[in-house]
């Protein structure tokens, strides 16, 4: 069920002065407190991802994750470090204290070539190398047990209210800082670091800035396609200009750059040919306005101008207005109670919700709705359930201006439907392609095998991080994404 582009995730550990090692460039080795810490978090966060992924593009992720962590000096040996794929359709990376290093399969896409998994890798553990995550700690309560999906509706709902207050109580400390970002220093500081750590094993300084890049137009593409230009990943939310990031980058990458320095372009795009590309189908897909849900049998519409966002377990909307978290709890067949179980997972009272209920296309409904304040503003959050079946429910949680009940969400409550001959049919794998250009090949014609019904040509330009007055070569390899 999706995620925006987020290049800071980062467990938090005990405050820890940086040792003199560092300050040359050398991490502190993990401890056996961070370690534990990881062990702990590592399999909660994995799932939260959609799981790791097995076989040889999860290998060569691990390799080439393994050759830049042990760059830290947080461990020599790169076994110490434990470098996952996940099945994940969010563009994301992260790191946590203990060796851990994560990064999603739709970032590895948006990559093109190897020595960039090693920048956007060793930016996350120049985090844990820098022990940013102790300066973060303070910050760990304002988040929720929507984990990073549910920032938007934390957002709106934590401030001083009662329930916001309860939101915080028993999350793991994974979901609590997955959405937290670091400062524009840290953020300097990760990307001084992986520069350094890429030069140091052999790899082309520049491909961060190269990364970045790719990460600020894939950006800009997405705001496009959704309508809203404004949309800021959190990678940048502490830099307002990316293209100031990117070209500091660079500079700094030219300063260290030695002779020749590898790319392994060739390398990386036969390693990640063939692999999932966007919403697994297990997972639900995100097709325009429309959330499809064979797992659930179900699909639902988003009015225009709200987002929708896909995660492993529940789906965010956002949009001017409302926001919203699409998800389910274990159901025992009774909804009345199901509606309670969701008022307590965020912190409310069962008993100061009374319920209604109804029928929404054939399913059973039962409904409440909440007062809630956030910086002293009052909101109203309206949670919504269905009966799917008789072992089955799923539920909207909607946070509105007060007064306005589900505001602008309101026709989604009632688009909620089984899915269709049609809508199952739409319900297909993307899988990402290398392909050789042929003499007489051009961006255009390779981009008409995109498998989208939009803006096709943009969405290769930027896969492949193309000048559109550049003309392809014979024999280079370039990536599509067919079904």
């Amino acid at each position: 069920m999706r995620h925006f582009i987020s290049l800071a995730l980062l467990l938090s550990t005990p405050a820890l002065a940086q040792t003199n090692s560092f300050q040359t460039g050398r991490a502190a080795p993990i401890t056996a407190a961070e370690r534990q810490q990881g062990n702990q978090t590592n399999a909660s966060i994995t799932a939260q991802y959609g799981g790791a992924l097995a076989g040889r593009q999860a290998a060569y992720v691990e390799a080439v994750g393994r050759r830049i962590a042990v760059q830290s000096g947080l461990s020599s040996s790169p076994q110490a470090f434990d470098v996952k794929l996940l099945n994940s359709p969010v563009e994301n990376a992260f790191a946590i204290p203990g060796g851990y290093v994560y990064v999603t399969r739709n970032l590895v896409a948006l990559m093109n070539d190897e020595a960039e998994l090693a920048a956007v890798m060793g930016h996350e553990v120049g985090h844990v190398a820098a022990r940013h995550s102790a300066k973060r700690q303070s910050a760990a309560t304002r988040n929720s047990i929507f984990g990073s999906l549910g920032q938007a509706i934390v957002g709106a709902i934590a401030g001083n209210s009662a329930i916001g207050g309860l939101l915080s109580r028993g999350v793991g400390v994974g979901s609590q800082l997955a959405t937290l970002g670091y400062s524009r220093g840290q953020e300097t500081q990760a990307d001084d670091l992986a520069i350094r750590y890429l030069a140091s094993a052999g790899y082309d300084p520049l491909a961060l800035s190269t990364v970045l890049e790719s990460l600020a137009r894939q950006t800009a593409l997405e705001g496009r396609i959704s309508g809203d230009a404004r949309a800021v990943p959190q990678w940048a939310s502490t830099h307002p200009d990316p293209a100031a990031r990117v070209r500091r980058a660079a500079q700094q990458a030219a300063a260290i750059r030695g002779g020749e320095q590898a790319r392994n372009r060739d390398a990386f795009l036969t390693a990640i040919d063939g692999m999932m590309y966007g919403d697994d189908p297990q997972q639900g897909v995100i097709d325009g306005r429309t959330f499809l849900y064979p797992a659930f049998g179900v699909a639902f519409d988003v009015p225009q101008g709200f987002t929708l966002q896909n995660g492993s377990d529940a789906v965010a909307i956002s949009g001017q207005g409302a926001q919203a978290n699409f998800g389910a709890l274990p159901f025992t067949g009774d909804l009345d109670r199901y509606v309670q179980s969701v008022v307590q997972s965020i912190g409310g009272s069962p008993s100061a919700a009374p319920l209604q209920r109804n029928t929404v296309n054939g399913f059973r409904t039962a409904y409440t709705q909440l007062r809630a304040v956030s910086s002293n503003t009052p909101v109203d959050v309206t949670i919504f359930a269905y009966q799917l079946g008789s072992t089955r429910a799923a539920h909207f949680v909607i946070v509105a201006p007060a007064g306005s009940g589900a505001g602008a969400l309101e026709p989604m409550l009632g688009s909620l439907r089984r899915l269709s001959n049609d809508d199952a049919a739409r319900v297909r794998p993307r899988y990402l392609r290398a392909v050789t250009v042929r003499s007489g090949d051009t961006a255009q014609s390779l981009s008409a095998r995109m498998a989208y019904d939009d803006l096709r040509l943009e969405r290769f330009l930027v896969l492949n991080r193309l000048d559109p007055r550049e003309p392809l070569q014979p024999g280079e390899k370039v990536k599509v994404v067919t079904y």
